[in-house]
């Protein structure tokens, strides 16, 4: 395969590689033995599943819980784990046991998607994050299986522990239960090891390597700013929910003090980018909601398994913009310059990404016909492979994307393949490769501002 795919960009064979994963788990998903009911599950909502569980989302267009068989459950399990790692890097991993050396080609392809800093010890960085997966999601299963076990039978404890587990770290969202984890708002073990879990997976695997291997003072520029950035947006999500819903007697106005910080701290660590959800979503107010797009628009680090356009790339526009507003040069963060280039790609991402959702969102208010706030809300739940929605009419337990036509989930599933590659990887899977000008113009200038 890889003899075959040499010849690709790495950006292609990214997007080759999430397609190809998402057509076998489209095909599987429609046998009749993944559904509850040995009644095959349509072409578009196979499609649109699979593509949730590989590009990390938990957006869902049947109930996870009642739709699906146990085979079904496990195909969304594989399709979730690849769709976490990304399928090269598994498949990387395991050449890697067997002996075989990586190829200049495979390593640009690894290091495009993992988003590593260097080239060097590819392979081993590919089996390092495998480890690193593995070992969080048993270590999340085991805690959940104990907690679970007097509430299930030993082997539903074990199923449900193992399935959340792995939904958790790889940022999916995808429960089996009807009701996401709403029983278990005020459960301190549950919402510790789901946002533990999640949080983790959501630092990428690049800041999770630095942080076991060196102390602070030593990690690198982009783990520092990783943990900084992700602790002020913890921090100050967490807070600005509580304030913004404590008077609102359908989601924290009827709990207690405790309970209700709780909540608000698992409903602001969640739309970056994981997806569950212990609060009921439509009842939050509006100023709420838009926060919470505002936080899966920008989603977690790079190199996780998160999705958004990465609180890297955001903090980098804000620092660009902070320095041209006091006139200085380059900007500049524990006194380290960021190159122009650099700068340049973080608005690109963040304006196309930009733009694309607002496009995106337009037309399904074309087709569906549907409100705003919801549409809008789901179109930034796709794009930033959250999986948050505000949900069916009639208390449906699917997402809105449940309601629309083919059409409509089919953009969706275009929007989450981009948030899950990043809009940069594919536009440059789209435009092709690259070509050197020949001729270079005379300079010009524009008035701006």
């Amino acid at each position: 395969m890889w003899r075959r795919l040499r010849r690709l960009s790495p950006p292609r064979v990214i997007v080759a590689s999430f397609a190809a994963v998402i057509l076998v788990g489209t095909l599987l998903l429609k046998l009749p033995a993944a559904s509850a009911t040995e009644t095959p599950l349509g072409w578009i909502d196979a499609l649109f599943t699979a593509t949730s569980a590989v590009c990390v989302t938990g957006l869902i267009v049947v109930d996870t819980e009642t739709a699906f068989s146990p085979f079904g459950h496990g195909i969304i399990l594989v399709l979730i784990q690849l769709g976490g790692l990304g399928y090269m890097t598994v498949t990387t991993v395991f050449a890697t046991l067997v002996g075989r050396r990586l190829t200049l080609q495979e390593r640009l392809v690894l290091h495009e998607g993992l988003q590593t800093l260097t080239l060097a010890e590819i392979g081993r960085f590919a089996l390092l994050a495998f480890k690193v997966s593995l070992g969080f999601e048993v270590a999340g299963a085991a805690v959940l299986t104990w907690h679970w076990w007097g509430e299930f039978s030993p082997g539903d404890a074990v199923y449900q522990a193992v399935f959340h587990s792995v939904s958790a770290f790889n940022n999916a969202g995808f429960s089996s239960f009807s009701t996401s984890l709403t029983t278990y708002r005020g459960d301190l073990v549950v919402n510790g090891v789901i946002t533990g879990l999640f949080i983790c997976g959501g630092l990428g695997f690049v800041v999770l390597a630095d942080v076991a291997r060196r102390r602070g003072p030593r990690w690198a520029l982009h783990t520092k700013f990783v943990l900084a950035a992700s602790l002020l947006l913890i921090v100050g999500a967490t807070v600005a929910l509580y304030a913004l819903e404590r008077g609102n007697p359908a989601t924290l106005g009827s709990l207690g003090v405790g309970e209700a910080w709780v909540a608000a701290f698992f409903q602001a660590v969640t739309p970056r980018t994981a997806g569950f959800n212990t609060l009921d979503t439509a009842a939050l107010r509006e100023p709420s909601l838009f926060f919470i797009m505002a936080l899966m628009f920008i989603g977690a680090a790079p190199g996780g398994t998160g999705g958004g356009v990465k609180v890297t790339t955001f903090g980098m526009t804000v620092l660009a913009l902070w320095s041209t507003i006091r006139r200085e040069g380059d900007p500049v963060i524990w006194r380290r310059r960021l190159p122009a280039d650099l700068v340049a790609r973080a608005f690109f991402i963040c304006l196309i990404g930009f733009l694309v959702l607002n496009v995106v969102a337009g037309l399904l208010l074309v087709i569906e016909k549907g409100a705003f706030l919801p549409t809008l809300f789901e179109a930034t739940s796709a794009f930033g492979t959250v999986g948050l929605s505000m949900g069916a009419p009639g208390g449906q337990p699917v997402s809105l994307v449940g309601t629309f036509s083919a059409w409509g989930k089919g953009l969706l599933v275009a929007l989450m393949l981009m948030g899950r590659v990043g809009p940069l990887t594919l536009a440059v899977a789209l435009a092709g490769g690259r070509r050197d000008a020949r001729v270079r113009y005379p300079e010009g200038k524009l008035l701006i501002g």
